[in-house]
């Protein structure tokens, strides 16, 4: 796989594709259904907010889209945001996800019962976000 530094168009393309091609993902996150918008926040290195969104279905990452308007998706499942420094603590595995959405170091707008029964999939799409990433800007 291609390395791309975090974060960047290449970055998401290439978390996209490895959503796509990642058998253990596919069947953990069979039953999920829900697109996410995410807001980075501007900290360190970022020096603009950021944004991304995911269309994730069944298991499969139906689109991905690179600084995507808010108001071309005003109805997203979930909405995350995080500051620069959080998310790419949990991109490096130096912050657990469910810990960092307790702290609310990870900010997340949706289904929050949908989520917390959703877990393993939660967790699971860390870990290829994780894995996609082999540089952090």
């Amino acid at each position: 796989m291609m390395s791309a530094i975090f974060p960047s168009e290449e970055w998401l393309k290439g978390l996209e594709a490895k959503l796509n091609s990642d058998e253990k993902y596919r069947g953990i996150a069979k039953s999920w259904e829900g697109d996410l918008f995410f807001r980075i926040d501007p900290e360190g290195n970022l020096k603009e907010g950021l944004t991304f969104y995911l269309d994730l279905w069944h298991g499969t990452c139906r689109k991905a889209e690179y600084k995507p308007d808010a108001s071309a998706h005003p109805k997203p499942v979930f909405t995350l945001s995080a500051s620069y420094n959080d998310i790419t603590a949990i991109l490096t595995g130096k912050l657990n996800p469910m810990t960092a959405m307790m702290t609310m170091k990870l900010k997340v707008q949706g289904n929050m019962g949908y989520m917390m029964r959703n877990v393993p999939t939660v967790l699971d799409f860390v870990r290829v976000a994780t894995e996609a990433t082999t540089e952090i800007m």
